[in-house]
C-alpha cells in the first residue's frame, strides 16, 4: 500500500512542453520510492497574468542565445530520458482552457490518467491543434475517453470556477510558472528539479 505521507503535488497544464517532459519521467521516480503523484490542474496563462510573468518565448525574445539554449536543454533532457516521441507542436502556443476544464471533469469521473496520456500525446507527440475542441475530442475519444461527456461537463459553472479557484491557490502558494511541484510545503520549479523532488519525497 502506498505511504500516503509520500505525495508529490504536480501543478500542470497541457500548454507547457516542460509539463509533458516532466510527466514522462516523474511517475517512474515516484514509483521507485512509493510516492503518489497528485495532478493539480491550473491555467498557465492565469498564473502568468497573476504573477506578471510571461512565456519564455516572450520574456526572452530579445535575449541573445537564451531561447536557443532552452531548446538545447530540452534536447538534452529528451535524449537522457529516451523521449524520442517528443516534438514541439507546430500550432504552439495553444489555448488550453477547454482542455484544462475537461481535465477537471475527467478527474471527477475517474478518467484522469487516460485523459492526460491522450492529451499529452496529441499535444507533444502528434502535433495536433488541441486547442480546437473538435480536434481534442477526436483524439481523446480515440483513447477510449468519453470526450463528449467530459467537454459537456466542463462547461458547468462548478468546473469553470474550480479551475479559476485552483489557479488562484497555486499563485498563493508561490507558483509563477509550470511545471511546479510541492512535497509538503517545499516548492520545486521546473523539470530540472525532478531529482530534488524525488529526494524530498523519499525523505518525507
Amino acid at each position: 500500500m502506498t505511504n500516503m505521507a509520500k505525495t508529490i503535488d504536480f501543478y500542470f497544464d497541457f500548454a507547457s512542453p516542460n509539463c509533458y517532459l516532466a510527466a514522462q519521467v516523474l511517475p517512474g521516480m515516484a514509483n521507485e520510492i512509493g510516492a503518489e503523484i497528485i495532478i493539480r490542474p491550473v491555467l498557465l496563462g492565469g498564473v502568468f497574468k497573476a504573477t506578471n510573468n510571461q512565456a519564455p518565448m516572450q520574456a526572452f525574445a530579445n535575449v541573445k542565445g537564451k531561447l536557443a539554449y532552452d531548446m538545447l536543454e530540452i534536447r538534452r533532457f529528451t535524449e537522457r530520458h529516451g523521449l524520442s516521441a517528443f516534438q514541439m507542436n507546430p500550432n504552439f502556443p495553444i489555448n488550453t482552457l477547454g482542455l484544462m476544464r475537461a481535465l477537471i471533469a475527467a478527474q471527477e469521473t475517474g478518467e484522469e490518467k487516460a485523459y492526460i496520456d491522450a492529451g499529452l500525446k496529441g499535444m507533444w507527440e502528434e502535433g495536433l491543434a488541441m486547442g480546437d475542441p473538435e480536434v481534442a475530442k477526436a483524439r481523446l475519444a480515440k483513447a477510449g475517453v468519453d470526450a463528449e461527456a467530459l467537454f459537456e461537463r466542463s462547461q458547468t459553472p462548478e468546473v469553470k470556477q474550480k479551475l479559476i479557484d485552483d489557479t488562484a491557490v497555486a499563485v498563493d502558494r508561490g507558483i509563477f510558472g509550470l511545471p511546479t511541484f510541492f512535497v509538503g510545503e517545499e516548492m520545486f520549479f521546473g523539470k530540472e528539479r525532478l531529482d530534488q523532488v524525488r529526494d524530498a519525497a523519499e525523505e518525507s
